[in-house]
């Protein structure tokens, strides 16, 4: 007889803590602020040098000698026209404004890490397994998906003399159906691997499953919530 599967919502030990999701926030916040200053601040200075070009009036527009050719313009015409389009050609955005496309790619690394402290998240209800990232949130029945396992490679102990270089194992579960599929990290953050009653939510949605990966799986699982220390026996 099968275990009764939980139907009420089951939170993972998936994600940061409140403390390190605030620092992450700000962190990706303080990003996207430099990466957009970094974008806006070549437009103001490009609008401030244009109007300090405009305001002489010894340079004529590009209006005023449009058609003329270039060498037939007195050299100081040409200087103070050259002058001008090295920061705005009047048609289109000019150097200055070109560089601050740099400060996008900041910009987007900062909502993306800020995003990604905020929702990172993953929960079951019944045989549902939900992950949801940064952008995407996928979910998949456990009780009809192929289940594998896999491995991810995280560091402890960062920038200090005890840094180590780790695997902890993950579920990976492919809906067969449409093809999309969720990994589950079997680790939390400062945790070997998640609680004995999330391990155990997760063997119990499994439960249903008739294929043979998926049963080894659910087996491998509530062997971990029995054994959380990792303890061998003589």
């Amino acid at each position: 007889m099968l275990p009764a599967v939980i139907s009420a919502r089951q939170r993972l030990s998936i994600g940061s803590p409140p403390v390190q999701k605030a620092f992450g926030v700000g962190f990706g916040g303080f990003f996207a602020v430099a990466g957009a200053a970094f974008a806006l601040l070549p437009l103001v200075v490009d609008g401030w040098l244009q109007n300090a070009f405009g305001a002489d009036e010894s340079c004529p527009t590009s209006s005023e000698i449009s058609g003329i050719p270039p060498e037939l313009l007195p050299p100081s015409v040409r200087e103070c026209v050259s002058n001008g389009s090295w920061f705005n050609d009047g048609d289109g955005f000019g150097a200055m404004r070109l560089i601050g496309l740099l400060g996008i790619p900041f910009l987007l690394i900062g909502v993306y890490l800020a995003l990604s402290a905020l929702r990172t998240a993953a929960w079951l209800e019944g045989t549902k397994a939900t992950v949801r990232g940064a952008v995407r949130t996928r979910t998949v029945d456990l009780a009809t998906a192929t289940i594998t396992a896999g491995a991810t490679t995280y560091r402890r102990n960062r920038d200090t003399t005890r840094e180590s270089t780790e695997q902890a194992p993950t579920l990976i579960a492919k809906d067969p159906a449409t093809g999309r599929g969720i990994t589950i990290p079997l680790h939390g953050v400062g945790m070997a691997q998640l609680p004995p009653p999330e391990l155990r939510a997760l063997a119990e949605a499994l439960s249903p499953n008739q294929d043979r990966d998926a049963r080894n799986v659910a087996a491998q699982l509530r062997a971990m919530a029995d054994n959380p220390l990792g303890l061998t026996s003589r």
